[in-house]
């Protein structure tokens, strides 16, 4: 399954980093970003969020909240949050329902070896909780600049 721009954001409620719980319903009427790594404290991850936290003040300026989602344990996720003094939600989809319903767990290869993982992916969600646009197999170097632009853009 897959979802697609212009689609309502599937519902989601995980727990998050500072032990809170990030939902669709405590986000509703609220427009935000929800982007999904393969695992916190790898060099793209970290490239990938310490981008996001840069952007917060331009983001937050802008009413976005920004959400970090992977499938590690609550722990890992903790300890990188930590290390880098991120201070956005970081949360722990370990079921992978949440990278399902967005279509962010999907099938991996390396060196021909078939696995699943989690695609770089990151939607943009209106305040009426449609998704405005969606970047799979995000390349990191001046996402979060990109992201910024499209949420301005969203008015």
């Amino acid at each position: 399954m897959s979802v697609a721009e212009g689609d309502l954001a599937p519902n989601f409620e995980m727990p998050a980093t500072g032990g809170r719980t990030v939902s669709l319903a405590g986000l509703s009427g609220k427009p935000f970003v929800l982007y999904f790594y393969p695992k916190a404290d790898t060099p793209g991850c970290t490239k990938e969020a310490c981008a996001f936290q840069e952007a917060l003040p331009q983001l937050g300026h802008i009413g976005l909240d920004v959400i970090g989602v992977s499938p590690d344990k609550m722990k890992p996720i903790e300890k990188f949050a930590e290390k880098f003094s991120l201070t956005f939600p970081l949360a722990s989809d370990e079921t992978k329902t949440v990278a399902e319903a967005y279509g962010t767990w999907v099938e991996k290869s390396m060196y021909g070896r078939k696995y699943m993982g989690m695609e770089r992916s990151t939607f943009l969600v209106d305040k009426d909780g449609k998704i405005a646009k969606i970047w799979r197999k995000v390349s990191v170097t001046g996402h979060a600049a990109a992201v910024l632009q499209a949420a301005q853009a969203l008015g």
